[in-house]
């Protein structure tokens, strides 16, 4: 297997915003897939194969002439597979037997095949920390120096199941370590939060991000787990995968290592749609800086993207804003095409009276 491209650093001020892992989704789909103004959304746990663990979400999201399939998963490490179709029929199927199997090639596919107009992947594979006490002497390379990553495909995660709700179209995959011999995660967790949308418009909960509904959005925390130093900065490393060769270019600088292939692949939902796919890219994510605020001020850390096809969302001002300019830019204008009138209109009225000789 090989990648397509070294694994990226991003961090501090020059790290990614919320919208660039939309980019990456959205540079590949194709100009012919229009956006749709509204979808009518469904949720679903798919029941797992002889008991295993429900932790494959499906997110059906169907337009007038088009569906977009979110499946989330925590089987191996936590993943996300964006399927967009140019029919509002198309419909996903599990193979459990073929998908939990050591070769899960076509265990999950979107039918019809040729219905598929985009298709592309996100892999969660790690949880990096760093101690960044001294970070002037590792800045060149790294956010600071690393401790051992934890793998998140060796997670135990929750039953989706208790998490769902249809109400606000959301779920959370909530996880921690099997093997914590330091017990950093007794009280904590790594929680993954995903949430569809019917319209455009912005959720209740901070950050609101502006979304569509063509997106979806996945907010990610990290909550009460003990970090192995004062200051400590905790990191994602990522991998997306797609059928164009090319890798979106971000600030960037080398990563630890190029230990991030098998992790992509231990998703058995990219192995099982993509097969032999093997073009991806990994970036590396990290929250806060060495200067604070950081994860150890209340240990705690938040960080939300939206993925999903067509044209970004673009912040446009509010009417109420807008009425305020209006007010503002155009009030001193009305006073002075008054005040004009009214020095008219006394020149014309005094220009009525005749001299007197």
């Amino acid at each position: 297997m090989c990648g397509c491209g070294e694994p990226r650093w991003a961090w501090g001020r020059c790290a990614p915003s919320p919208m660039l892992l939309l980019s990456l989704l959205l540079s590949a789909a194709p100009f012919g897939l229009l956006g749709e103004e509204t979808r009518q959304v469904s949720l679903e746990v798919i029941p797992g194969w002889l008991g295993s663990p429900q932790n494959l979400l499906h997110i059906r999201a169907v337009g007038t002439n088009s569906t977009l399939h979110y499946v989330w998963s925590s089987l191996g490490p936590p993943a996300v597979l964006l399927v967009a179709t140019n029919t509002p029929h198309s419909s996903l199927v599990v193979n459990w037997s073929c998908l939990l199997s050591p070769e899960p090639d076509e265990g999950l596919m979107v039918l019809p095949k040729d219905s598929i107009q985009f298709s592309s992947a996100l892999v969660f594979t790690r949880l990096f920390e760093f101690d960044s006490t001294n970070v002037s002497d590792v800045a060149a390379k790294f956010p600071g120096k690393p401790y051992p990553p934890y793998p998140l495909a060796e997670f135990s995660w929750n039953n989706i199941t208790d998490s769902l709700d249809p109400a606000t179209l959301s779920a959370t995959f909530r996880g921690h370590p099997m093997h914590d011999p330091t017990n950093a995660f007794a009280n904590g967790s790594l929680a993954f939060r995903v949430q569809a949308f019917s319209g455009s418009g912005r959720p209740i909960q901070p950050p609101r991000l502006l979304h569509t509904a063509d997106t979806c959005q996945l907010e990610v925390a990290l909550c009460g787990a003990s970090p192995r130093g004062n200051r400590s900065l905790f990191g994602l490393e990522v991998a997306t995968l797609s059928q164009g060769p090319d890798c979106p270019s971000v600030q960037e600088q080398l990563s630890i290592d190029d230990e991030y292939t098998p992790a992509v692949f231990q998703s058995p939902i990219v192995r099982a749609f993509f097969g032999s796919q093997t073009n991806f890219c990994a970036f590396n994510l990290t929250f806060g800086a060495s200067t604070g605020p950081g994860y150890w001020d209340h240990y705690y850390f938040s960080w939300s993207m939206l993925l999903g096809v067509g044209s970004p969302p673009v912040d446009t001002l509010s009417a109420l804003v807008l009425g305020i300019m209006a007010v503002a830019l155009g009030a001193p204008g009305l006073m002075l095409l008054g005040g004009g009138l009214i020095l008219l209109l006394r020149h014309k009225r005094y220009s009525e009276y005749q001299p007197i000789n």
